[in-house]
């Protein structure tokens, strides 16, 4: 394991910007927080401030989005002559949460709608032509795709055969040839201008809602109740935390802890809300709300978001919490098989595997599972009717979806982001398709890139880990990628009352100095840290158990002190 330090940027701004916020006596700061802002590009004292209070004004203008007027004018057609809208998404958090942000916005419009979730087995991602179907049947004459869309040419075909409008919420990269919908929202598509390119589906659906109450002369505060369902899609599909999506995060965390919807209270209730995170949400939610899809059904998810009453909340979570027991399951019984087969494989640049009978709804957390204990490219593929259907996941550096498109011809459709992607194809293709992938990640993955890493910020004290620092690194949320949660390097530090913990006795317990650390996974270490000083990698953390509240130190790994 590489120990990387991240880059601070340059000392004079650090200078220049500490100068700054330390003008008030009463407020002075550590150098080392102005280090940290100055490495998220935070340099100057106007900026330091709306980092630390992000203000809802600040968000962009939505009809800066290519086709924003064109989308708002047709939804305000639909609900003025009351024509029935479906509110279309995919079956994850970013799709599920989308669909009940539009939903429940225009419910509160008095709009004619409903919404529509496809079946992970039966119709696969995206506009499905059984959707289509479904929506003609229902006299529809107007879909929204959250979440999806982008890539949907032939259902979006379909439906305007059938006198169905579309307009498509998406945040995927597109193809140079968009589909022939009556608008297209993507920040991505290569004719919109709009500012920021991070926005997940949830945030696009968000952007609709806003250009919709923007029009009508109200301002974006009036949806802040919205912006509990942004914050944990934010989450849960791992964009970026800077610019508009830290506003976003940061009001939907203040909304989730002030005033939660009743889905959000039922599945937090037994969490304390006190020093609870964005990323927190990737625990406690997402893997909820991505279990109907993944065991049941996606619109369980969507009846849970947006029921009103607790007792209804309570009830659909009881069922999702049990399709989420299931999945775990699952989950392990196929990650076992997967290992056993692989182990039988010989060493490569990546990891293809494949068997029939694999659940598709978990096989992308099976993928993550693979790629954390061989740490190379993975693909992880299934039967699904006549084809095979597989997920992917990349390490870190590595653009898993290109190298994917370099081997297209084998495939009947993918599509996905650097990170992670979806695969289909025909049986005939599996093996072409493994050589070539495993061919051109040999050629284009470096031998940094298969090396696991832990970035750092920078060397501390440990007696300035205290609580006046754990309040300071509070401001700095929400957490996530493009504003990582700081992580300290101690240096020569000796550990005491080192003890193993946990059923299987995996973790790390005990103490630096006067504060209690934990250890995850690393148990294995406990010799080690017994025989004299050690470097460490930590985060500061509160730790709240019984309503008692005690500073501790999370950490990342431990080397012997050079």
């Amino acid at each position: 394991m590489r120990w990387i330090e991240r880059p601070l940027g340059p000392s004079h701004l650090s200078d220049a910007l500490h100068q700054s916020l330390n003008q008030h006596p009463d407020k002075r700061v550590p150098y080392w927080l102005s280090q940290l802002l100055v490495a998220r590009h935070i340099e100057n004292y106007d900026q330091a401030k709306a980092y630390f209070v992000p203000e809802l004004g600040a968000l962009h203008d939505p009809f800066l989005m290519k086709d924003m007027s064109k989308a708002v004018e047709r939804i305000e057609r639909a609900i003025s002559q009351d024509e029935h809208i479906l509110v279309y998404g995919d079956y994850d958090v970013d799709g599920t949460t989308a669909v009940s942000l539009l939903y429940e916005y225009l419910s509160t419009r008095q709009a004619s709608c409903s919404y529509y979730i496809p079946d992970r087995y039966a119709e696969g991602y995206g506009l499905s032509l059984q959707g289509i179907s479904y929506a003609e049947d229902n006299g529809v004459g107007l879909i929204l795709t959250l979440d999806c869309g982008v890539k949907a040419y032939e259902a979006i075909r379909l439906a305007a055969e059938k006198d169905i409008d579309v307009i498509v919420c998406d945040h995927h990269l597109p193809e140079a040839e968009l589909p022939t919908a009556y608008a297209v929202l993507d920040p991505l598509r290569l004719d919109c201008t709009y500012p920021f390119k991070g926005l997940c589906g949830c945030g696009v659906g968000f952007k609709l809602v806003q250009g919709l109450e923007q029009q009508r002369g109200n301002s974006v505060e009036t949806l802040t109740h919205f912006l509990d369902l942004v914050a944990v899609a934010i989450g849960a599909d791992v964009v970026s935390v800077a610019g508009e999506n830290r506003i976003l995060a940061y009001h939907g965390v203040r909304q989730i802890k002030s005033n939660p919807r009743s889905a959000f209270q039922t599945l937090l209730r037994d969490k304390d809300h006190s020093y609870t995170h964005l990323t927190d949400y990737n625990f406690s939610i997402a893997p909820k709300i991505n279990a109907a899809g993944r065991i049941k059904h996606g619109e369980y998810a969507v009846a849970l978001l947006t029921a009103f009453d607790l007792k209804t909340a309570q009830q659909l979570t009881t069922e999702i919490e049990a399709f989420n027991q299931e999945r775990r399951a699952t989950e392990k019984e196929v990650t076992e098989e997967a290992l056993t087969l692989l182990s039988e494989q010989e060493a490569s640049a990546t990891t293809v595997v494949r068997a029939p009978h694999w659940h598709k709804g978990v096989i992308g957390i099976v993928a993550s599972r693979l790629q954390a204990t061989y740490y190379r490219p993975t693909i992880v593929f299934t039967k699904s009717g006549d084809h095979w259907a597989a997920s992917a996941r990349s390490v870190r550096g590595y653009d898993i979806h290109a190298a994917i498109e370099a081997c297209e011809e084998h495939l009947i459709q993918y599509g996905g982001h650097a990170y992670a992607a979806g695969i289909t194809l025909e049986d005939a293709q599996y093996d072409r398709f493994k050589e070539a992938f495993e061919a051109h990640v040999s050629k284009t993955l470096s031998s940094e890139q298969l090396e696991e890493r832990l970035d750092y910020d920078l060397e501390i004290d440990p007696v300035e880990l205290n609580l006046k620092t754990f309040r300071l690194l509070q401001r700095l949320q929400p957490f996530g990628p493009d504003n990582p949660e700081p992580v300290f390097l101690l240096k020569g530090v000796r550990i005491e009352n080192a003890q193993c913990v946990g059923a299987d006795k995996a973790h790390l317990r005990g103490t630096i100095g006067a504060l209690p650390f934990i250890g995850f996974r690393l148990g294995e270490q406990e010799a080690m840290v017994r025989t004299g000083p050690v470097d460490v990698l930590a985060t500061l953390s509160m730790n709240v158990f019984n309503g008692r509240e005690q500073l501790q130190l999370q950490l990342k790994d431990i080397r012997q002190t050079s």
